[in-house]
């Protein structure tokens, strides 16, 4: 199984976060991945977008051009620049909090979902980045979300362990909402 999935949003969202995230799980659970950022012009409030490719086999590029298998958007240019890049019956999960307008593309599977009031309700927007990952992880189940909580402390460091609970909570509220929508 392959999968080929696009992160995006402003800088400061977590974009970067979480597709190390879910790049490190999947080399925990021993997939071929890669992971290649892109930031804008700005590092906090320009735009900010990675690749992340997930896959039994080789990997043969960490480019995604038109083939990708989803899309995590997080702000309207996000949605407007990446739902071309996705296959016909690719995922493509949208921040409802911050996007009110629906893709252009008729083809795609698309899942809504209020990832900020979601972070909200436990108490911390920062989250909203994982709320969005849990969503992606129900959605294809590429990694289990054990494996995204080992590779957020072998990322963030024993320093940040502390917030394993609340980033566990956040992927759980995620799987929900898309639970919900199926």
């Amino acid at each position: 199984m392959e999968q080929k999935v696009i992160m995006a949003g402003f800088g400061g969202q977590g974009i970067m976060a979480i597709g190390k995230l879910l790049a490190y799980a999947g080399m925990l659970e021993e997939s071929n991945v890669t992971w290649m950022p892109s930031y804008g012009p700005e590092m906090r409030g320009g735009t900010a977008n990675c690749a992340v490719v997930v896959s039994d086999d080789e990997v043969g590029s960490p480019l995604i051009s038109k083939d990708g298998t989803a899309a995590i958007v997080m702000n309207l240019p996000s949605m407007v620049k990446f739902e071309k890049e996705l296959v016909p019956g690719g995922k493509l999960i949208i921040n409802k909090s911050l996007i009110d307008v629906e893709p252009t593309r008729k083809d795609l599977d698309v899942y809504y979902v209020p990832a900020n009031e979601l972070a909200m309700e436990l108490g911390n927007a920062k989250v909203a980045n994982m709320v969005m990952l849990g969503a992606y992880l129900e959605l294809t189940k590429i990694v289990d979300v054990e494996s995204v909580l080992k590779a957020f402390v072998k990322v963030f460091g024993e320093e940040k362990s502390h917030l394993v609970p609340l980033n566990k909570d956040a992927l759980a509220k995620g799987a929900e909402a898309v639970r919900k929508l199926k």
